[in-house]
């Protein structure tokens, strides 16, 4: 005899539940087999299903648009960075800035290498530092370095900043949704288990094959293991 087992995806559920409520509209009163009290359950849970998965679909959606977005930010930012960083470099091992001076940038450590910038955290943490520091040093009279210069870092800084806020935004609003979805998959998955119980048990006294027909009309989905047959 075949398995039953109950849907292990959202999109699943909600077939299970719409075939047994559209099941529902299309027999008499008298032939539906499972009480109208789980039939009214049905169509809530449905109802709030579908739409908790629609809101989780439109912020998912609107995340990853701006995901796309926010790596063309992320690309540059780094790029400008690294690039500022190396003509420091430059200007350095040409005498043209003192090499005591990259403490303002927090690079004295570094050993004249790019510091690592793979990270968003690592990417808001030296962006910091380095427009910080050459507005430290120009304050005391030294002279801006250009190709890129630290206004243009400036820009692309706060383009990366802004749009790493608002990625966590996203970010929170659809865990958020997610979060209610996990928590109402257990009432959803209660109700489906008692609705295909009293299905089960209403066709039980037909032949196996149209019993096995019957219930997967009302959304109950069988497994057969290798080798199984009805019986």
């Amino acid at each position: 005899m075949p398995y039953r087992r109950l849907p292990n995806t959202d999109t699943a559920r909600i077939k299970a539940l719409r075939s047994a409520v559209e099941m529902s509209t299309e027999i008499d009163f008298q032939q539906l087999p499972f009480s109208t009290g789980l039939l009214t359950e049905a169509k809530q849970v449905l109802a709030k299903l579908e739409r908790l998965s629609a809101r989780y679909q439109q912020m998912l959606d609107v995340q990853v648009k701006a995901n796309r977005q926010f790596l063309h930010k992320v690309k540059s930012v780094r790029m400008y960075l690294s690039h500022f960083v190396q003509v420091l470099y430059l200007s350095v091992l040409r005498a043209e800035i003192k090499e005591d001076q990259l403490i303002l940038y927090g690079l004295e450590e570094e050993n004249m290498v790019v510091p690592d910038l793979s990270s968003h955290e690592q990417i808001l943490s030296w962006g910091e530092k380095i427009i910080e520091g050459e507005n430290a040093r120009i304050s005391r009279g030294g002279v801006p370095i250009y190709n890129p210069s630290i206004a243009k870092v400036k820009v692309m800084y706060a383009l990366f900043r802004e749009g790493y806020q608002n990625q966590l935004l996203h970010k929170k609003a659809t865990n958020r949704v997610q979060c209610e979805m996990t928590e109402y998959r257990e009432t959803t998955d209660s109700l489906i288990c008692r609705i295909w119980d009293e299905v089960e048990k209403t066709h039980m006294a037909l032949p196996p094959e149209e019993r096995l027909e019957e219930n997967r009309r009302f959304g109950v989905v069988y497994y057969f293991r290798k080798g199984e047959t009805v019986e």
